[in-house]
């Protein structure tokens, strides 16, 4: 089973808005097979706190215009490595130090990414 088409439009959707607000690096991995309780991990890096924070708050902003809250919330006070639980997509913004450090991509490099259909292919190609 791959991740379903509700998952991919909330991903894209919180893609472009990663992208708008400066995101680096935007990468979207279907984890359905491995995990029972999400479909994708979104992954998006920042240089500096401010800027996580700022794509933090782009995402939710544009998640919100679809009716979309997340159902939990972490890490926004240190602005180092937020996550953005919506339940079908776990969103994961982190500083670029912190995302070479826990290196989400290598943990689950056995999955396969998701087309995020961004206008540079080069971020939404990610793995491949």
């Amino acid at each position: 089973m791959s991740a379903t088409e509700s998952s991919m439009s909330i991903a894209r959707t919180a893609a472009k808005a990663a992208s708008d607000k400066l995101a680096e690096d935007i990468v979207a991995i279907d984890v359905s097979e491995r995990l029972a309780i999400t479909d994708i991990f979104l992954i998006a890096s920042a240089s500096n706190e401010r800027q996580v924070n700022a794509i933090v708050d782009g995402i939710e902003e544009e998640l919100a215009k679809e009716g979309l809250k997340p159902v939990r919330r972490e890490g926004r006070s240190e602005g180092r490595w937020v996550l953005l639980d919506y339940a079908t997509v776990v969103v994961h913004v982190q500083h670029e130090e912190d995302r070479v450090f826990y290196a989400l991509e290598r943990l689950w490099k056995d999955c396969p990414s998701v087309d995020l259909q961004l206008p540079d292919t080069e971020s939404a190609s990610g793995q491949e």
